[in-house]
């Protein structure tokens, strides 16, 4: 149901909020949906420029609700599909989005919950956060990524310690070991949360998702082709109304007012 996913905007910045708190924010298919929509929409509006994921409550996600895995159909191909055409989605959305994507840790994420937020860009958590790739302690392999998201954060010796293992760590713990960027008292992180997708949405969004994409796409580049993709984009910058702007507010000593263009 649409209220189990609510999609906002104000100030030009999205808000995704999981709001199953009396399930700590277990998804549904129906959720999942609603979440990629709601991704779309966000790169599709000129007007957002930065997008905040958030669990209603004292959790961030659980994973996918178990009501869901017994409705699924007991065979290879349905269960497979469920992850590909299903749960899959976010994941291809959140590589769709050029906009900076912040995921908030105010509590529990695991499973799939987790996966989720070792997918976007930037992730703050709360000191009290619980943090786990728990799979392995039900006999199943990580469904949404985590095999992936997680050894690119955290190498593939300490990825492979916590997939295996299923152990849950703290908000400080992950931000030492480098899977959250910051770690928050509980009470400071979404107003931190906030603050700082303030002044991602308020750089110029054109060099913003420039900068994005080529950070993943030179995971996959050896340096010449990296420097060579730069050096195309830089000509592109250089050309738009946000870099005249950017020239003129740096010489006047003025905040820059930047549209996009």
């Amino acid at each position: 149901m649409a209220e189990d996913l609510q999609y906002t905007v104000d100030d030009a910045i999205a808000t995704i909020l999981l709001n199953r708190p009396h399930r700590k924010n277990a998804f549904t298919l129906e959720m999942i949906d609603l979440w990629a929509e709601a991704l779309r929409a966000a790169a599709a509006d000129d007007a957002v420029r930065a997008v905040v994921v958030r669990g209603a409550g004292d959790a961030f996600c659980s994973g996918i609700d178990l009501s869901v895995l017994a409705s699924i159909e007991p065979t290879p191909l349905a269960r497979k599909r469920m992850l590909t055409e299903g749960v899959h989605q976010v994941a291809r959305a959140v590589a769709d989005l050029d906009k900076p994507l912040i995921a908030a840790l105010n509590g529990v994420a695991v499973g799939a919950g987790l996966d989720m937020a070792l997918m976007c860009d930037i992730r703050f958590a709360a000191r009290s956060a619980r943090l786990s790739e728990g799979y392995i302690k039900v006999g199943l392999v990580p469904g949404d990524g985590g095999c992936y998201f997680l050894p690119r954060l955290v190498g593939p010796a300490k990825a492979l310690e916590l997939l295996l293992s299923g152990d849950t760590i703290d908000g400080t713990e992950a931000e030492r070991i480098g899977m959250v960027n910051r770690a928050y008292d509980d009470a400071e992180l979404l107003d931190a949360t906030y603050a700082f997708a303030a002044r991602l949405a308020a750089v110029s969004p054109v060099a913003a998702g420039i900068i994005k994409r080529t950070v993943y796409q030179s995971e996959r580049m050896d340096l010449r082709a990296s420097l060579d993709l730069i050096s195309s984009h830089m000509a592109i910058v250089q050309s738009t109304a946000d870099f005249t702007e950017a020239q003129e507010a740096f010489k006047q000593k003025r905040p820059a007012r930047f549209i996009g263009a």
